[in-house]
């Protein structure tokens, strides 16, 4: 019995030896802001107390655009398509509760209502009554779920490898999959993700999501886990993650009637060119672009083509809103 406790006590010295080794500790969030958050970042309370980060480009007078990064991404994902969007159109974009420098949220809640909640919340703030509202991954779903909650306030939709569809599997397997968030749904295994993040970790789960690996930078890597360490992100992550996922139903998606521009890259890995297909087939005003050799994120790995999508969906629907309240 003697020799068994030394060996578990041995043991035990060794894993928390271990743990202090590998930990990662959370970024600096003044480091953070002074890295991430200038000009033109502002950091806007909200009315339920958030502060969020949040950037606000573009003539006033335009139709505004708000767009939503996807899981552990921030607003700086939006950079390719704001350069080329913001002569014509106001874009808004924001660090969403549990992401970028806008960290936890106050009362650690991050259920889809938090997230409607802030969609409508920076509206208000910056005066926006009705806009178009965009996402990707993660924020396709948030997109989808304001639209439904607010048809209203909600001009037309862009959907960028949208979340929100039943769950599908990519129809080669060898691309089914991110170590990151597959770690991140594992019980057990996902507490040490608050703890312990190296850096390859991030760098191996962004290559597994886009297949242009030329924006697979080491500054876009540091961007990515520095922000995952931001304080109370990495919480705010393993919480979304460990919450039961519930599709949206054809039927929710028939009573979407604003326009709808659905843009995909067929070698998505983490949600399949089948989801978008179903989304066109059940959003009554809806068209698909398919970007072929392009994963994940179109808006970084296509930005030229992608963001003309968006013009040419913007103008036309533009013309037709305009026409409608004519």
């Amino acid at each position: 019995m003697k020799t068994l406790a030394k060996i578990i006590a041995v043991v035990a010295g060794l894993l928390v030896l271990a743990f202090f080794i590998f930990r990662t500790p959370d970024s600096d969030p003044a480091e953070m802001r002074a890295k991430y958050g200038n000009s033109p970042s502002q950091f806007v309370e909200l009315a339920d107390g958030l502060t969020v980060h949040l950037r606000d480009e573009g003539p006033r007078e335009a139709p505004a655009i708000i767009l939503l990064h996807g899981s552990n991404s921030d607003l700086l994902t939006w950079d390719p398509w704001v350069e080329r969007l913001k002569d014509d159109y106001r874009i808004v974009r924001f660090d969403q509760p549990g992401h970028g420098l806008t960290g936890a949220s106050p009362d650690e809640d991050y259920s889809i209502e938090t997230y409607v909640k802030a969609i409508g919340n920076v509206a208000d703030k910056l005066g926006i009554e009705n806009f178009y509202l965009g996402g990707n991954s993660m924020g396709g779903g948030h997109t989808l779920a304001y639209a439904l909650a607010h048809p209203g306030r909600v001009e037309g939709m862009i959907l960028v490898d949208a979340s929100g569809p039943p769950r599908m599997q990519s129809a080669d397997k060898d691309k089914d999959g991110n170590i990151g968030f597959t770690i991140a749904r594992t019980p057990g295994l996902n507490q040490l993700m608050k703890h312990i993040t190296p850096r390859s970790l991030i760098e191996q789960s962004l290559r597994q999501s886009v297949s242009n690996e030329a924006i697979v930078t080491p500054e876009a890597i540091d961007r990515y886990w520095e922000m995952l360490r931001y304080p109370g992100n990495r919480a705010a992550t393993l919480a979304r993650f460990t919450r039961i996922y519930e599709p949206f139903t054809a039927e929710q998606m028939a009573g979407l009637t604003m326009p709808a521009l659905i843009i995909w890259g067929d070698q998505d890995a983490l949600i399949p060119l089948a989801a978008g297909d179903w989304l066109d087939k059940n959003l009554p005003k809806s068209e698909l672009v398919v970007f072929e050799g392009f994963g994940h994120l179109p808006m970084e790995e296509a930005p030229d083509a992608s963001a003309q999508a968006v013009k040419s969906f913007m103008e036309k629907a533009v013309v037709r809103n305009s026409a409608n309240t004519g």
